[in-house]
């Protein structure tokens, strides 16, 4: 049954779980849940109203609502409007006209709690805003704290040296971290439809929401996209709470980030602490996490394109426009947009310009810079600190290189309406951003369309030649790679910046334009609506197969997670099993040996004597056919179960293969030739000399390159590269190279474990004892050829289509088994069960031949 949903997420991370309990009453949405738990959980009468007015909607999560709040002027409540600059209102544009949109999150302003009633039902009924208030301790530790003094920098390659750089991980700081996400999820939940709503997630603000929303609903639709950097694997592994967060983000069925340099980094972080491997499927990256598929969404956000044209029908007719064209008459007009901020590389771009006109003279009393810098939104040392050094250096430059009538440096310090800052883009030669790590930056699109202008008929325009704009911007910024004719730069590298600059005004008037051309091409077409409708139709193909599939969660805390399997899939119910065992005349049972009885992890590979007992029990019932199927060599499985004298084996997959100790080991390979290893073994040694933590195995028939304690990226790059070269030079061998878990084996054609399983069951038919209980265990790639075999066999005739089948793999994940146990312990309780049902007594029957 789905547990409750979790109302305190402190409890949440320290483990504890408590009930969710009752919402005030009030009004609310007409799909308001008012029960917990999910739709099949209400009566019939409430499932049936509640579904006949069931319309597609989409609720959408951030850290603050896309509306402006002010205190009336008789300070007798607050007055709303809708932020028309923030992205969230955007997006509504990609989505279908028929959906319904919900959005939650905090306010800018600190509402009184005594009148937090009355603003969230007045942004319910006429703004479709859920508001999420924060206590002001939570909120300044949460915001100020984890989101912009350790998330924020950490982001951004700055790491917490010292206390006074970047600041140090301090765990109240990530509680209230989570108490924030948690007054999220409440709001969430209190108006969530968990059958029929998309949730859609914003940013690194709400990094754990994923997990406590898929605690409460496990099918629910939901999409997280990160608009900041994702940093490199090095980095990220620094934090604390790294897992934490990883493993909440993996409760998202898609996760979207700008570029593929961010996902590429997110995906390593997933390899390396969590051992998850991506795989690309017709163009789309698909992380595999127990049983789901995590949808990897890589697309950069775009510009409100009507918002933009709409300031520049009434730009041209406004005073700014000709007052700015005045001021900079005869001069060239370089611009730079950026937030006060610590990464924005604002001193950077000043050096740079001092630079220019030091190896430039021309530039001098002819280029000036015009630095537009909008309020700091976090606060600390860093930040005043590099206000003190922007402002230091703009008055050096000035001082320099200044004359009456001409200042080489305009720094603007204040707020800046969207029409002003249009009017600088229209008069602007060119856009600098020479920011040293910056998520996306849309300064460069806007600067693109205001200079493209709106068509002549709608404006009055007296500029109707060739639109052209030039672009210099830092490489290390989200909208570097989709802007391909720009000119790009490494901000650090302050006299090729300075080249750059004088480059991008120095350059012909036809190329500016072809680059103009080209850029706006792209921005028109790659909007703000393209961006959503984009992520939410990856969202609608990811998640199409919910409903199908039987979920559920397991685990602790942070740990939790859903598990995703299909419809058919199911565990291994061992009393069942044992039913069908005590009932069953001619049992065949087939074992893996590594990863099934014995765990990967388990540095002592012998079998235990538990392991041991069991088996023999098994083997020295008269009705039994068990055999043990492993990649290892015969020497060491015929020294461990030794014990076990009816017990056959099949070693190196099948090559080598003994009913009983009593017998000669028989060679099923068709080839005895092994001189293809004098090719094959120089390769492997080549490719583990230059990977370090990589062997090789040789065993009588195969040769075996391991990679499990090399570095992973590397290893299994290394891996790929390998089997590309073993399959061109044993191209005319009869030999077959392929990769496995943390291997690549190259051993004998026509040897596998599925041949093996057929000729057991051939066997047993051939001497009138046709199978009419099959058990085939096993954990990895290798062993699905043993469960694929046994549909064939059936067909075939080999086995009867009345025996009873158990193909049961280990783990939770896709097979071609029906059945599953979570890991080697439950396979040997399992067996032991099997081995307290069996019969060791000899057993008689006209119709059997007593042994094979």
């Amino acid at each position: 049954m789905m547990s409750r949903s979790y109302t305190n997420l402190l409890d949440l991370a320290s483990g504890n779980f408590p009930v969710m309990g009752q919402t005030r009453e009030k009004k609310r949405l007409p799909r308001v849940m008012t029960v917990p738990g999910v739709i099949s959980e209400l009566d019939d009468d409430q499932a049936n109203s509640a579904s006949s007015v069931i319309q597609d909607r989409i609720i959408i999560v951030a850290n603050q609502l896309p509306v402006k709040a002010k205190r009336r002027p008789d300070n007798k409540g607050w007055s709303f409007s809708w932020d028309d600059s923030s992205l969230l209102l955007q997006l509504k544009d990609g989505l279908p006209e028929e959906m319904e949109v919900l959005y939650i999150g905090s306010l800018k302003v600190d509402v009184d709690p005594n009148e937090q009633d009355d603003v969230s039902q007045l942004l319910l009924d006429r703004f479709n805003c859920v508001p999420a208030f924060l206590p002001p301790d939570i909120l300044t530790k949460f915001y100020h704290g984890f989101c912009k003094q350790y998330l924020w920098p950490l982001f951004h390659y700055m790491l917490p040296f010292s206390a006074n750089h970047g600041g140090r991980f301090d765990r109240s700081l990530w509680e209230a971290y989570v108490a924030a996400n948690n007054i999220f999820s409440q709001r969430v939940i209190e108006v969530i439809n968990p059958e029929d709503d998309y949730v859609w997630i914003h940013d690194y603000h709400l990094m754990v929401l994923p997990t406590f929303l898929r605690r409460r609903c496990n099918r629910l639709r939901m999409g997280f996209f990160l608009h900041s950097p994702f940093p490199s694997s090095e980095i990220y592994r620094t934090l604390p709470v790294r897992e934490e967060i990883l493993k909440a983000l993996l409760n998202s069925d898609v996760i979207g980030f700008h570029t593929f340099d961010y996902a590429r980094h997110f995906l390593s972080c997933c390899s390396r602490m969590l051992g998850l491997e991506y795989q690309s499927k017709r163009g789309y990256i698909g992380l595999e996490y127990y049983g789901r598929t995590i949808g990897i969404k890589i697309m950069p956000v775009g510009i409100h394109m009507a918002q933009i044209e709409s300031v520049l029908r009434l730009a041209d007719k406004e005073w700014r426009v000709g007052e700015l064209k005045q001021q900079f008459e005869g001069k060239t007009v370089l611009l730079g947009v950026d937030d006060m901020d610590v990464f924005k590389g604002i001193n950077l771009k000043l050096l740079a310009m001092e630079q220019m006109l030091k190896q430039h003279p021309k530039w001098q009393r002819r280029a000036v810079l015009v630095q537009i810098t909008n309020p700091a939104r976090g606060r600390g040392n860093d930040l005043k600190e590099i206000q003190a050094e922007i402002q230091a250096s703009c008055r050096r430059i000035n001082e320099t290189f200044g004359l009456p009538g001409y200042e080489p440096i305009v720094f603007i310090d204040r707020p800046v309406s969207l029409s002003e800052r249009v009017a600088y883009y229209t008069i602007a030669e060119c856009v600098v951003v020479t920011a040293v790590r910056d998520g996306m930056n849309l300064t460069p699109y806007e600067y693109i369309v205001c200079r493209q202008g709106v068509s002549e008929s709608e404006s009055s325009s007296e500029s109707s030649g060739p639109k052209k704009s030039m672009l210099v911007v830092s490489e290390f910024i989200g909208c570097s790679p989709s802007l391909s004719g720009a000119i790009r730069i490494n901000p650090w590298n302050v006299e090729a910046t300075a080249e750059a600059m004088n480059e991008a005004i120095s350059m012909a008037d036809a190329e500016k334009q072809l680059r103009h051309e080209k850029h706006y091409r792209y921005v028109s077409s790659h909007d703000v609506a393209f961006w959503s409708r984009s992520f939410f139709q990856d969202m609608e193909r990811t998640c199409k197969d919910h409903f199908r599939r039987r979920c559920w969660g397991i685990g602790l805390s942070f740990g939790f997670r859903v598990v995703a399997l299909d419809p058919n899939f199911r565990k291994l119910s061992i009393d069942h099993i044992v039913s069908v065992y005590l009932r069953s005349k001619n049992r065949a049972i087939l074992l893996d040996y590594d990863g099934t009885v014995m765990p990967q992890t388990s540095h002592n590979k012998a079998p235990s004597a538990e392991v041991i007992s069991i088996i023999n029990t098994l083997s020295g019932d008269i009705r039994n056919t068990v055999f043990v199927v492993s990649g290892r060599g015969r020497e060491c499985l015929g020294k461990w179960f030794s014990p076990c004298k009816k017990l056959g084996i099949a070693a190196e997959h099948g090559y080598f293969m003994r009913w009983s100790t009593n017998d000669e080991w028989e060679v099923c390979g068709q080839n005895i030739d092994f001189g293809w290893k004098e090719i094959a073994e120089p390769v492997m040694t080549l490719y583990t000399e230059a990977t370090d933590g990589s062997s090789i195995e040789s065993k009588e028939s195969a040769l075996v390159w391991h990679h499990r304690d090399a570095d992973p990226g590397f290893g299994s790059s290394q891996a790929k590269e390998m089997l590309d070269h073993l399959e061109s030079v044993l191209t005319n061998e009869p030999v077959a190279a392929k990769s496995g878990q943390f291997i690549v084996e190259v051993k004998p054609q026509g040897v596998s474990k599925g041949v093996v399983a057929e000729k057991i069951f051939t066997t047993m038919a051939e001497s009138g004892r046709q199978a009419d209980f099959v058990l085939c265990i096993g954990d990895d790639r290798s062993d699905e050829e043993m469960f694929e075999i046994i549909s064939s066999a059936i067909s075939s005739g080999v086995l009867s289509s009345n025996t009873s089948v158990f193909a049961c793999t280990v783990g939770q994940k896709p097979s071609k088994a029906k059945y599953y146990l979570d890991d080697p312990a439950e396979v040997v309780i399992m067996l032991e069960a099997l081995a307290e049902a069996s019969d060791p007594e000899p057993f008689t029957d006209t119709g059997s031949e007593g042994s094979l």
